[in-house]
């Protein structure tokens, strides 16, 4: 057994914190230029202390808005992020578990056929069809609503791929053991696959999740009211300032809140979200 010296263990704790530093510090200077007024980051001299001007920035921009670039508050970008988000990621992981049992349990016809069509999307992000996408939803009256916003988000190839691996390792000894007992294919699916998948949802609801939070593109393109913008779109628009100063220290608050719900999931979900990723036997 080869023992680690003290100094590689110190080598390797000090790089850690080094990058820990790195990632976290432009974190810090958006908490705490959140917290003056516009006067002192414009100056260009804002101490990395925090100012006296937080209940005031976090008041006005969550029930305010900027009244000028942002004519909704932001805690409505909030929500309509979050509810996109969430969406999403329950859809995905869904429609993605239906889709690998089926391709997995299911003995039909060009099944192996359907996998890879499947599959094949992956080659296909929403940039590549997105004005078909888009001209489907506008025909189907679908511009600014929640389901225009997510259910051309929904299908994921990459949630079935991985559903798919993880139902070929469940023993055939626990299918003919149900088959036995007198489950049908639903009681199978509800009472024995769900249960077993529970870690594999959990990491990929963190993902979908994010991915959802994140999205831009499709959000800009299928919302033209301001009550149904994304938190994303909001920080856009706040920093696409033309006749008139950037508000930054409002910028950086959304920002701020922007991080929040994703740190809240992941923080919330990082056991069941580690066991997903690394558990090799359920």
């Amino acid at each position: 057994m080869i023992e680690r010296s003290h100094l590689g263990n110190v080598l390797a704790h000090l790089i850690l914190i080094i990058g820990v530093v790195i990632i976290c510090f432009p974190v810090y200077v958006a908490v705490i230029g959140s917290t003056h007024d516009a006067t002192t980051i414009a100056n260009g001299n804002m101490p990395l202390v925090p100012g006296g001007h937080f209940l005031e920035n976090y008041y006005r921009i969550l029930f305010e808005g900027t009244k000028s670039t942002t004519r909704e508050p932001v805690a409505t970008m909030l929500l309509n992020s979050l509810i996109m988000a969430m969406m999403i990621a329950v859809g995905k992981i869904a429609i993605s578990l239906l889709s690998a049992y089926a391709i997995v349990y299911f003995r039909f016809r060009f099944r192996m056929v359907a996998f890879w069509v499947i599959f094949i999307t992956l080659m296909l992000p929403v940039e590549v069809r997105i004005y078909p996408t888009y001209k489907v939803i506008a025909d189907l009256h679908m511009l600014d609503t929640y389901t225009g916003l997510t259910l051309p988000l929904i299908a994921s190839a990459t949630a079935t791929l991985l559903f798919r691996q993880f139902f070929m390792t469940v023993p055939d000894e626990l299918v003919e053991a149900s088959k036995i007992d007198g489950a049908g294919p639903v009681k199978f699916f509800f009472d024995t696959l769900l249960p077993l998948s529970r870690t594999t949802m959990a990491a990929l609801f963190v993902i979908l999740f994010i991915y959802g939070w994140n999205q831009y593109l499709w959000p800009i393109l299928i919302t033209t009211r301001d009550d149904m913008q994304t938190i994303v779109i909001g920080i856009k628009k706040m920093l696409a300032v033309v006749d008139a100063l950037t508000e930054w220290q409002l910028v950086m608050a959304t920002a701020v809140l922007a991080m929040l719900p994703p740190v809240v999931v992941v923080v919330a979900m990082q056991n069941l979200f580690i066991k997903g990723l690394t558990e090799t036997e359920k």
